[in-house]
């Protein structure tokens, strides 16, 4: 059971990798950002208010706080994401979504659905081998458009 556990799992690794591949270069080519910072605006925009304290975020996200404050610079300096600061607690910093973050998630989640799409496109992909996937991803602790 070992060995089919470890195949298994190196599977699993490259395609994740593939996928992750795929999803950075139509991303890239068409909007600037990778798959990385197309979660990460996905997640707050997911937030209530879209915006986040940042160690909810790196929480949500499964990075560090500090991955999380390096992702966020650049989409800072291109205004998609804004830092915030608590106005009851100055230790406190929320990223919070812009209106340009917004109009521009939009057209990104236009492109990951295309890209998505292609990549589960049927004959290949019968709903049900897609459904049957979804749930053992779900197993494992991955979570989608919806979070946990």
């Amino acid at each position: 059971m070992s060995e089919e556990a470890l195949d298994a799992a190196l599977r699993l690794v490259r395609a994740q990798t593939a996928l992750v591949r795929r999803f950075d270069a139509r991303l890239g080519g068409l909007h600037g950002v990778s798959l990385a910072d197309f979660t990460l605006l996905l997640r707050l925009a997911q937030a209530p208010g879209a915006r986040m304290r940042r160690v909810d975020l790196a929480e949500a996200l499964g990075l560090t706080a500090s991955g999380v404050t390096r992702g966020l610079a650049p989409l800072e300096r291109i205004g998609l994401v804004t830092r915030e600061p608590d106005a009851r607690d100055a230790r406190v910093a929320y990223a919070a979504l812009t209106g340009t973050g917004r109009r521009r998630l939009t057209e990104m989640l236009a492109t990951a659905r295309e890209t998505a799409a292609e990549i589960f496109a049927a004959p290949d992909w019968p709903p049900a081998d897609l459904a049957r996937l979804t749930a053992l991803l779900t197993r494992l602790g991955g979570t989608g458009l919806k979070g946990p």
